[in-house]
């Protein structure tokens, strides 16, 4: 067998577990090594469930000797964003104030989880409270790009995208509040699924802004992330805004295609702010689609660029909210970088967080008409492939930025609109970093997001690509 079993599919270890060719108890050993081997260079988690793990494969092993199958995760190693409770296991949200916390229960699509058979293999590594998009860390240590270790794997979700990226997991769980997902996923050349606003559960994951975080998978292809995404979705009474939407079988439909689709390019904003390289990776990825038989066709949507700005001040006003005891009893014990951030809502006017409750609600009507006319929307992802770890601005076109809104101009705007959006690994800059393309479907349109970024991802003809790790 194999001694790479860690860099095989969710779809390739399931098959490999029912023809009885590898055990449960192999893949989670393997991946265990990986974790041992490469761990220290990526920084990727924060805890290691060695032993917790082993004994979860062999249960595994034991159920199917028995004839039982919990389906397609049953004994696939996962890795769980340390944002989310895991019961008797501490869950620290990457910070200094909950370090010692042992949650009782498990988070709601944590349990789901283990209930269909995923094995945890540990708790991976974010910037403090989800709060960033490069996974820096002062408590636990900066997350690396598996692809090159001098740059960030960005964030917040950074350690999950590594360790899925590095081998490390087959597997992992994410937030995305501003593109928390979806950045890490373009940066590490892996899939990352935000879907709808109340799709899969809140219920036992630290909030960072009530209105506008998302969990969701992430994995090296779009079938793995489908089949995760079937079990972590549904309504959940714990969580009061869980949507009571019916769960497809997301994997059905994924062969569908996109011929005579129509696929919205919002042309003056999509296009800035990108450099050149990643510029010709899109338009590549567009052709692509034509190919398919999709039809691009260049829209406008009224309040986009609005959109921004309004889901910055909601994401201030409930961030600080959600800090704001912490803020004021242990300010010593956030981040330098951190703490302010999250004190920024301390400015914000009842005035201020209405108008932006008012341009979300314009826009989010302004999309309800468009999809009316478009299947999907298409963007980049990032508009730049991974910067150096640490930097605090970027060169874009001969322009300097702030690594922030750099890299979360095409992200932020689907976190206040709540509409489903997925980043798939569409190229390589010429410095070998992955550039990732981003589908937005409409409301609650998960299955359709999913069959085009599966059509494009097999169009494509290198579903995943490693990074140059030993």
């Amino acid at each position: 067998m194999s001694k790479e079993l860690y860099y095989l599919s969710a779809l390739e270890l399931r098959t490999l577990l029912r023809k009885h060719e590898v055990s449960a108890t192999e893949i989670v050993a393997s991946t265990l090594e990986r974790i041992q081997s490469l761990g220290p260079k990526v920084h990727a988690y924060i805890t290691v469930m060695a032993e917790e793990a082993l004994a979860a494969a062999r249960r595994c092993d034991a159920e199917l000797a028995a004839g039982q199958d919990r389906g397609p995760l049953h004994g696939l190693p996962l890795a769980v964003k340390d944002l989310y409770d895991t019961a008797g296991t501490r869950t620290t949200s990457g910070s200094k104030i909950l370090a010692d916390r042992v949650p009782e229960q498990d988070a709601t699509s944590v349990a789901r989880l283990r209930n269909a058979g995923a094995v945890i293999v540990g708790k991976t590594n974010l910037n403090e409270f989800a709060c960033g998009v490069t996974s820096t860390n002062v408590h636990y240590g900066d997350v690396l790009n598996p692809w090159d270790l001098s740059r960030t794997p960005g964030g917040s979700s950074g350690g999950s995208a590594a360790a899925v990226a590095a081998g490390l997991c087959t597997l992992a769980t994410g937030t995305d509040t501003g593109g928390s997902i979806r950045i890490p996923a373009a940066l590490c050349g892996i899939v990352g699924f935000k879907p709808s606003f109340g799709r899969i559960s809140c219920h036992g994951i630290m909030p960072l802004s009530w209105e506008q975080d998302h969990p969701g998978p992430m994995a090296r292809t779009v079938r793995d992330a489908a089949l995760m995404l079937s079990v972590m979705a549904g309504w959940d009474a714990a969580d009061p805004v869980s949507a009571r939407e019916p769960v497809p079988d997301y994997a059905a439909a994924l062969a569908d295609g996109v011929d005579g689709w129509r696929i919205g390019l919002p042309r003056g904003y999509a296009l800035q702010g990108i450099s050149s390289e990643v510029r010709s990776a899109f338009e590549r990825a567009l052709d692509t689609l034509v190919a398919l038989g999709a039809e691009v066709v260049d829209v406008q949507v009224p309040g986009l660029e609005d959109g921004i700005s309004a889901g910055l001040v909601i994401w201030n006003a409930e961030a600080t909210a959600v800090h704001q005891e912490w803020l004021q009893a242990r300010p010593e014990d956030y981040d330098p970088r951190v703490g302010p951030r999250l004190g920024n809502g301390f400015s914000v006017t009842g005035i201020d967080y209405a108008r932006a409750q008012r341009a979300r609600r314009q826009l989010v009507r302004n999309l309800e008409l468009l999809f009316e006319d478009v299947d999907l929307l298409a963007t980049p992802m990032c508009g730049i492939g991974a910067p150096p770890q640490g930097a605090s601005k970027v060169e874009v076109g001969g322009q300097e930025f702030d690594v922030l809104p750099a890299l979360t101009r095409y992200s932020r705007v689907f976190n206040l609109t709540g509409l489903p959006a997925i980043s798939v690994p569409c190229g390589l800059t010429g410095e070998g970093l992955p550039i990732g393309l981003q589908l937005v479907g409409p409301s609650f349109g998960e299955s359709a997001v999913l069959t085009a970024a599966y059509a494009f991802e097999q169009a494509i003809g290198s579903p995943w690509q490693r990074p140059p790790l030993p």
